[in-house]
């Protein structure tokens, strides 16, 4: 009688935990929807080929995004010019070659630490050491290094849990074949964690687009036209700052609305890109 008692209590127990986990998905599903349909039923209706290809201009009463869209493609191919070979070589020191554990405690601990602050203070940090300490101003180039620091600890740590995944004896093998140390990392440790580095770098570009607190206060929110070199030279607004500066200081509310569904598209598209590039390159690897 005993054991019918605990094993119906048992059941119960699973039950309700069950349908507990069910209505919080359900709600986490719905709230996500809910969001995403909102943001594209507001702003579809306002993206335009106009509002795409032109820039703003006062005389005429246009608003035009292409200078917005073509500065974050320079501040995003910046800051990956930058930041994946520091992240990638850093993790491959950390993995590969560093033989002191603490220090290499102390430098995944920092890491971690410099992932969970919050992007306002690091916009704060490269205004004050980027723009002013070295002279770069308000520009698209301060708001990119701004970047590489808060993308840094993303791709570093990813790549190296990447790196970690690959197994020992791969090394071992060939390492009794007489490659080098940098020949095996070259050859095979990092075509078998490629999957891991694109990912974290796919997710990297995912933050970069939607950060706008770092770069009001380094790269600006001008909506001048300019080509890459000079773009990246002068001040400029990513998709990110235009929305709010449309919806905070000029109340362009349809117009932030459109900014808005163009980033959600394309955050979207890159989260299916990451799982995609993941899927492939485990595919690959498993043949």
């Amino acid at each position: 009688m005993e054991k019918q008692s605990i094993s119906l209590r048992r059941k119960t127990y699973i039950t309700a935990m069950r349908v507990l986990m069910g209505i919080s998905v359900c709600i986490t599903c719905a709230l996500v929807l809910f969001l995403i349909g909102y943001v594209l039923w507001k702003g579809l209706p306002n993206v335009s080929w106009e509002l795409l290809t032109t820039k703003p201009s006062y005389l005429s009463d246009r608003i035009g995004i292409l200078p917005d869209i073509l500065n974050t493609v320079y501040i995003v191919a910046a800051t990956l010019v930058f930041a994946l070979p520091l992240g990638v070589g850093a993790a491959i020191y950390l993995t590969e070659y560093a033989k002191n554990k603490k220090l290499v405690e102390m430098i995944e601990y920092a890491a971690e630490t410099l992932s969970g602050i919050p992007s306002i203070i690091y916009g704060l940090v490269g205004m004050l050491f980027f723009c002013q300490f070295f002279g770069m101003k308000t520009s698209l180039l301060a708001g990119a290094f701004t970047l590489v620091i808060m993308n840094l600890p993303t791709i570093m740590r990813t790549t190296q849990e990447s790196l970690k995944t690959v197994p020992q004896s791969y090394r071992e093998g060939a390492f009794g074949l007489g490659a080098g140390k940098w020949r095996v990392i070259y050859t095979v440790v990092l075509p078998g964690c490629i999957d891991g580095v694109i990912t974290g770098c796919i997710l990297s570009v995912g933050r970069i687009l939607g950060e706008s607190a770092a770069l009001l206060f380094t790269a600006g929110f001008a909506h001048a036209l300019n080509g890459i070199l000079e773009g990246l030279g002068s001040a400029g607004a990513t998709l990110t700052v235009a929305l709010y500066v449309y919806a905070k200081e000029n109340g362009e509310f349809g117009i932030a609305f459109a900014i808005a569904a163009i980033l959600m598209i394309l955050t979207m598209f890159i989260n299916l890109s990451a799982t995609l590039a993941s899927r492939y390159f485990q595919k690959r690897r498993n043949v």
